[in-house]
């Protein structure tokens, strides 16, 4: 698609929406007709008068900047002989309404402009060509205002009106591509589970279930009566609506009825809810019926399937998994109900292996990685969100910005992408020289403005101070190394030379052991953010100890075994707990699990004690929470407003129970596990456990199960695949294509 032809509507307000629209007549035969498309906004294609596809939010988010996704539609069975129209009603989106931290709207354009063409083949071999020019009406539609944060508004009362013209607009300075997103579509729709009156009097209906998507009404009411409908995640500890964690964003959806059978639902908006308020409502009667959750987000595979006798974890499960599907709607987002829903980098870095076995994010990261490294500025830094929203008190950090080593790195293990590996090893190089040249030290990050251990409960915790106790500088030189290694191996698998690589790893490991290790274990480095006034300092930490042991920074087995113990004297100090944040929590589980330690890895996972997992089952979440406490034990909130109960991040736990409690894990030799390592840990405290991941090659799958004082464990390994299986107390063994049973001793 060239990217010329497009076309505006001159005054609107900031949140109108807007119906480009153009007449023209079919006389003979068609062939195939096709619609070409983008917009800067969102936009649904409309043929007379019905929508074309199920997608939203088309034309999708991208770096706007740089790119713009062009979608083509095959339009040949709705057209009909005679007169035919072709209308695009629009909407701010991402690339013109409200983004971002701060309410900032005009993110990456002052206003909605649309180009598309429409090509007929007749059956004669005559064509007719038609593309947006001045020429096309400007239609004053029933939405009348739409943003991603503050909601929709839809007068179906009002006939649709003519208002002008469209006006001719300049090119956007930017490179139109073929779509390479999957759709955003309609998923899982979710009846209520109860009516509630508040001690506030309020209306309130709880659907149950937090996630990310629309509430759609059926209702017959009188000519230009309104529904007002308002959106929460979670209730106060008085039983009233709460919505002071949204922030800015005031997640209201408003409809004025027609007096016929409506159907109302937003067109280009969706909210993070479990709970709606009816604040303004036409009947004393509400009839649950008439009301339905739907779930949005794209349209992925389901791969992964998870099951064990603990309800309390199979609860986590589904909270992992409505995790992920609440914040892959295009873009893999942070949280999807206040003013933010942003790419954050760190998010993608801790839940990448996850989000890889749930489902085929195979192409939602690949678009985002492409975004990430246009992104990525000339001296390799990358900022905390892809695709860029605000510059403006960004930081350039450590885990972070490792997200080009790391996310690539999964994907290659999950789906055997080479390609993507090789489209990302320049940006991986660019990084690590970002770093190299950061600071004083070559062979280490020292200084910056990191974000730390994000959450960590091992420091006080403020809405302005959040970034745990560990030393940053220590987070930042061990992903440094971390990252290096991870180029290492990708450059193996590319086949490029990577001496001076390697050469770099062991520099890394040498200073950051002359910098941070003492007598074995990690120590404070007494510079930079070591002198905080702000927050404790801390060298020796759960988290730096998972992270040395993890990247493999200590030296030989004596030194392992004594940061193995000293992390289950960390453990039992803090009355057996984690403490760990956004950096140490996707490894701890993970680091004493390949160090002999899987017994303290259940005790942590099956905790109910702040922090913990479990926690915020025990107070009925349905999601993953950002904040391990973010309903305290008294029904407090750990803030009023920074405080979102829809954060996939702590989801990453499912990476460990699949390698470890299933036993599952790929081998990056044979990647997209054509082989694959099966070594189950069974736990009595689970009773049973079993699950599947769909591969490239077939489905994977294992259970475990304790009978009669024996463990049966069953496996199926799909063809063309194989597994080497290791059984606790039983020799290993390499298995072909089939399915198994196996009787083991308890051990």
């Amino acid at each position: 698609m060239e990217n010329k032809n497009w076309i505006y509507a001159e005054g609107l307000d900031d949140s109108a929406c807007v119906r480009f629209c153009k007449a023209f007549d079919i006389t003979k035969p068609v062939q195939r007709a096709e619609v070409t498309a983008t917009a800067l906004g969102i936009y649904n294609l409309y043929i007379n008068g019905k929508k074309v596809g199920d997608a939203l939010f088309k034309p999708g988010w991208t770096s706007y900047n740089y790119r713009l996704q062009y979608q083509k539609y095959d339009v040949t069975d709705h057209l009909h002989t005679g007169t035919n129209e072709i209308s695009f009603l629009c909407a701010p989106g991402w690339a013109v309404g409200y983004l971002g931290k701060g309410n900032i709207n005009h993110t990456y354009a002052d206003h909605i402009s649309l180009t598309a063409e429409l090509r007929i083949d007749y059956t004669d071999d005559s064509a007719l060509e038609l593309t947006t020019d001045p020429s096309w009406d400007i239609i004053k539609d029933q939405v009348i205002a739409s943003e991603f944060y503050h909601g929709e508004t839809q007068d179906l009362s009002a006939a649709p009106t003519t208002i002008g013209k469209a006006k001719a607009d300049a090119a956007p300075d930017t490179r139109l591509i073929p779509d390479e997103s999957i759709d955003v579509t309609e998923h899982e729709r979710l009846k209520p589970v109860k009516l509630i009156i508040t001690p506030k009097g309020e209306r309130v209906i709880d659907f149950g279930q937090n996630l990310a998507g629309y509430v759609e009404i059926r209702v017959k009411g009188n000519r230009g009566d309104r529904i007002t409908i308002s959106h929460a995640e979670v209730l106060d500890r008085d039983g009233s609506f709460y919505t002071k964690n949204l922030e800015l964003a005031r997640c209201t959806n408003t409809y004025i009825l027609s007096g016929n059978d409506d159907l109302l639902k937003p067109k280009f908006t969706f909210q993070g809810y479990r709970y709606i308020r009816l604040d303004e409502y036409p009947f004393e009667e509400v009839d649950l019926s008439r009301f339905t959750s739907v779930a949005v987000y794209s349209d992925m595979e389901r791969t992964g399937s998870f099951s064990c006798g603990n309800e309390k974890v199979n609860r986590l499960y589904s909270n992992s998994i409505w995790g992920q599907r609440s914040n892959f709607i295009d873009v893999p987002t942070d949280c999807p109900q206040r003013d933010e829903r942003c790419g954050w980098t760190g998010d993608v870095l801790a839940f990448a292996k996850t989000a890889a076995i749930h489902y085929d994010v195979s192409a939602v990261l690949r678009k985002w990685l492409h975004d990430l490294i246009l992104e990525q500025k000339s001296d390799g830094a990358i900022y905390g969100v892809v695709p860029s929203v605000n510059e403006r008190g960004m930081r350039v950090s450590t885990a972070w910005g490792d997200v080009i080593t790391v996310a690539p790195w999964e994907m290659y293990l999950a789906y055997g992408d080479v390609e993507l590996l090789e489209e990302c090893y320049p940006a991986m190089l660019r990084w690590i020289s970002y770093i190299r040249h950061s600071g004083d030290e070559e062979y280490l990050w020292l200084g910056g403005n990191h974000y730390g251990d994000w959450l960590a409960s091992d420091a006080i915790l403020s809405p302005e101070h959040r970034e745990g106790a560990t030393q940053t500088d220590l987070i930042a030189s061990a992903y440094f190394a971390h990252s290096v290694e991870l180029a290492i191996r990708a450059g193996r698998v590319l086949k490029k030379d990577t001496k001076e690589l390697e050469l770099l790893h062991r520099n890394i490991k040498s200073k950051f052991r002359e910098y941070f290790i003492k007598d074995g274990l990690p120590t404070i480095y007494p510079k930079y953010d070591a002198l905080s006034v702000n927050r404790p300092v801390k060298g020796l930490t759960q988290t730096s100890i998972s992270l040395v042991l993890r990247f493999h920074l200590y030296e030989g087995e004596i030194e392992r075994e004594k940061l193995t113990d000293k992390l289950l004297e960390l453990i039992r100090e803090n009355d057996g707990k984690m403490n760990t944040g956004f950096v140490g929590t996707p490894h701890i589980l993970h680091a004493l699990s390949e160090n002999g330690r899987i017994g303290t890895a259940y005790d942590l996972f099956l905790s109910e004690k702040n922090p913990s997992w479990l926690f915020s089952v025990d107070r009925g979440a349905t999601t993953i929470w950002e904040h391990w406490d973010g309903i305290k034990e008294d029904g407090s909130f750990w803030n009023d407003c920074k405080n979102s109960f829809n954060h996939y991040s702590y989801g990453c736990v499912f990476d460990w129970v699949y390698m470890w409690v299933l036993g599952i894990r790929p081998m990056e030799d044979a990647p997209a596990y054509q082989r694959f390592t099966l070594a189950p840990h069974p736990d009595e405290r689970l009773g049973h456990a079993e699950g599947s991941i769909k591969t490239r090659y077939g489905i994977i799958s294992v259970s475990w199960r304790y009978e009669n004082g024996r463990i049966t464990y069953s496996f199926t390994i799909p063809e063309g695949s194989s597994a080497e299986v290791v059984i606790p107390g039983e020799e290993k063994r390499i298995y072909s294509p089939g399915s198994y049973n196996i009787s083991g001793k308890c051990l």
